[in-house]
């Protein structure tokens, strides 16, 4: 949601209250004797037995919580610190929000864009429905008697003061403790843990601790650490143990278009009149039947969960169908899947797409909790099956993937969720991951570096010039030429003056990420080059590390005799396909041309379509109804974003060069 040229606050603001429970939890007990763990395996394993808390139970908590992973001390998007997410939310809340949603976002000129009055200001905590664990870091003070920056900062004492504080939470329910209690009684306290203000909130994160628990996990750390959690088939978690934490049990409504194995409710986002042929702030239609659905949009907030939801409620703003929370992945649908929001940026990719928002921030030193990257996938994984919308990158997108309808938008296109969005893992959940087929030969290239270890030297994330913490990312970066002191390479729409584009954070245009595939322009040593918004673009891509997996594909080409062809952000119908009184949307191209010799990864197939919406109630000409001629266009991956030519344009080739 962020423009390329606005700081990034500072501010993570939470939906939650500063939860006095540290007064009411049992006292520390006395430390452990034994030699300190050399490993963090032994870490947690010692946690454990100091506090008498099953170390599945630990390793499966944490796991949800953050993979095992430190993210060097920086907070998640929910306020959460290290490997067991204890939460400072009151440290980090105060100050105004810039959500930025209130651009065009619908993304159609023949509607102009209303001015968004929005509500975006300082955060309101919810103190009356507070959830239990929103100051957690507060409690594992108390219970250990170690210090806040320490437990932030350091593995050993974080794991420690997440054991105190599911031991504290099992004893305050008056069931089974120590390292031998059986796994399953622990549901209750693993429900807590989750600081829910929901009971199926909840439960659906203990009931993933559990599935965790029962297949195993095994991965090395973002610090390297190698951690194992031994499957355990046979445990039925006691569920019964819920009920003693007396959260509210909200109904679900009818119609709710969630899997019924995550949490999910219904905050409507209006449809609403304002006069003068003015309205918000969403489309009706009558999806799929009058339009296929084909693309998931993956955002990010840049705001609280709580600031989001009450954006979305407001009828001069605009909208999407999905929120996210990060702290236990709660979900908030706001527009039916029929219905067209306002979202993407852009008409086309809005009529045929669902937008899902998640809490967090595109740039700024957090990372997205475990639970919300799983609830989201069980959620597209929901959407594409309902749709059938095809699990790969050409279809699930993120919002800066999203091309500009014309020359003079692409420059303020957004470019969340961001290089720090971990695409490989999120398609692994997805139970969709990047493969790679054959050798070089095949012609195309799927991007997929090693997410932990990949750590461009992004700049700006908090002030301009400044790096950025070092931290796992999605992207590789491309060169003009197979050198790592090369000039980045220019995109001519961010940086019409030919000069090269920068490290700063939003700066996409020298970039490719995870599941991105494009084809193959050349090789040279550890370079691989690709063909990229009319250039060869040079990626590190070293044969005992790679940063890419080879593949096979369709690849789109100019026609023989044709120097170049136009590209284009929306695929739109030609004129004579519009019918009497329905304006005839322009079909014009961007900056870019494809010329001959160059070859661009073919995502799909599809037709000219334009969706008419332009008043609330219907009554504008052709309003509510789908303009279709006989032009088809080809989506391309022709740079960071997905682009269109005209399949009269190209011709279609098998990728494999020979």
């Amino acid at each position: 949601m962020l423009p390329t040229t606005r700081p990034l606050s500072r501010r993570i603001a939470i939906g939650a209250a500063v939860v006095g429970a540290a007064a009411l939890l049992p006292a520390s007990p006395a430390p452990a004797t034994v030699a300190p763990p050399d490993t963090r395996q032994q870490e947690y394993t010692a946690a454990a037995a100091e506090f008498g808390v099953p170390e599945s139970v630990l390793l499966g908590v944490s796991y949800l919580e953050s993979r095992w992973d430190t993210n060097a001390g920086t907070p998640s998007t929910s306020g959460g610190y290290g490997p067991m997410h204890l939460t400072d939310v009151a440290g980090l809340a105060g100050g105004p929000e810039h959500p930025e949603h209130g651009e065009d976002r619908r993304g159609d000129p023949a509607r102009p864009a209303r001015p968004a009055t929005g509500l975006v200001g300082p955060h309101t905590d919810r103190t009356g429905d507070a959830p239990p664990g929103g100051q957690t870091l507060d409690a594992a003070v108390a219970l250990t008697g170690v210090d806040a920056q320490v437990l932030r900062a350091e593995p050993a004492a974080n794991i420690r003061g997440g054991a105190a504080l599911l031991a504290s939470y099992q004893k305050s329910l008056a069931a089974p403790t120590g390292p031998a209690s059986d796994p399953a009684a622990w549901y209750g306290a693993v429900a807590r843990y989750a600081g829910s203000d929901r009971a199926d909130a909840a439960a659906a994160f203990a009931d993933e601790v559990y599935r965790t628990i029962a297949d195993g996990a095994s991965r090395t750390t973002d610090d390297g650490h190698r951690i194992t959690l031994p499957g355990r088939a046979g445990i039925d978690p006691q569920r019964s143990w819920l009920d003693r934490l007396g959260l509210p049990g909200k109904p679900r409504p009818d119609g709710l278009e969630c899997p019924r194995d995550i949490s999910c409710e219904w905050i409507p986002a209006p449809y609403q009149a304002f006069g003068d042929g003015d309205y918000g702030n969403h489309d009706l239609s009558d999806r799929p039947g009058r339009q296929k659905i084909e693309y998931i949009v993956i955002h990010d907030t840049e705001g609280s969960y709580d600031t989001t939801l009450r954006l979305v409620q407001d009828p001069t703003y605009v909208s999407w169908q999905y929120t996210l929370r990060s702290a236990d992945g709660h979900i908030a649908q706001h527009v039916k899947g029929k219905d067209v929001a306002w979202h993407a940026g852009n008409w086309y990719v809005n009529a045929k797409a669902i937008g899902l928002e998640h809490e967090g921030f595109a740039a700024q030193g957090t990372w997205y909790t475990e639970a919300m990257y799983r609830t989201s996938a069980k959620l597209v994984r929901y959407l594409a099956d309902r749709y059938d919308i095809p699990l790969d990158r050409n279809h699930i997108i993120g919002h800066d993937n999203v091309p500009g309808i014309l020359p003079a938008n692409v420059r303020g296109m957004h470019w969340d969720p961001g290089p720090y969005w971990d695409w490989s893992h999120y398609f692994d959940l997805l139970k969709a991951p990047f493969r790679g087929i054959g050798l070089p030969a095949a012609g195309l290239v799927t991007i997929d570096p090693d997410f932990a270890t990949n750590r461009p030297a992004f700049t700006g994330c908090e002030t301009a010039g400044v790096p950025c913490p070092a931290r796992g990312s999605s992207s590789v970066i491309l060169r003009s030429a197979p050198a790592a002191d090369a000039p980045l390479v220019n995109d001519i729409a961010l940086r019409p003056d030919g000069t090269p584009n920068t490290m700063h954070i939003s700066d996409h245009g020298a970039r490719a990420s995870a599941g991105q595939t494009y084809a193959l322009a050349g090789r040279q040593g550890d370079w691989t080059a690709i063909w990229y918004l009319g250039q060869r673009a040079w990626f590190h891509n070293p044969r005992n590390n790679p940063t890419a997996k080879w593949t096979v594909g369709l690849v789109a080409t100019p026609k023989p005799g044709r120097a170049t062809i136009p590209v284009y952000g929306r695929a739109y119908p030609e004129p004579d396909a519009y019918p009497a009184g329905v304006p005839v949307q322009a079909v014009t191209p961007l900056q870019y041309t494809l010329a001959a010799g160059q070859r661009y990864a073919v995502g799909n197939v599809l037709p000219g379509e334009y969706y008419r919406a332009t008043t609330f109630d219907g009554s504008s000409p052709g309003d509510w109804t789908v303009v279709r001629g006989d032009l088809r266009y080809v989506q391309i991956q022709f740079g960071h974003r997905i682009m269109f030519v005209k399949a009269d344009d190209v011709q279609l080739l098998p990728s494999p060069i020979g």
